[in-house]
């Protein structure tokens, strides 16, 4: 289940459309229902706080407003062979950019 300082993927209509960590779960007082504080991660950051079941805070999908949404908790890979290995990254920008102008790679940063 999800649980507070998760983060989630908010989907709306069936697309993702933006993150969201769990700042707090409280009860409501209807059984079953919680106030779900959401500290949703866009530009600008914005707290909202959404009364939901269980369930839809567990992943199964809801309607609000006539819209379909779900919330799908994330959790980071930790199955090493799932990240792409440095060797195969391509760096294929340009060394230089507009008049002259040296750019910088970040991969070459880290070599030294």
């Amino acid at each position: 289940m999800t649980t507070e300082n998760d983060i989630v993927l908010i989907y709306f209509e069936d697309k993702p459309m933006t993150f969201a960590r769990i700042e707090e779960i409280q009860a409501d007082h209807k059984p079953d229902w919680y106030h779900v504080k959401l500290l949703m991660l866009q530009v600008p950051i914005q707290v909202v706080t959404w009364i939901l079941r269980t369930a839809y805070i567990s992943g199964s999908e809801f309607t609000m407003n006539g819209n379909r949404m779900r919330l799908e908790q994330v959790t980071c890979p930790e199955d090493p062979e799932t990240a792409i290995p440095d060797e195969d990254i391509v760096d294929d920008t340009p060394k230089t950019g507009e008049k002259g102008k040296k750019v910088i790679s970040f991969s070459d940063l880290k070599k030294h």
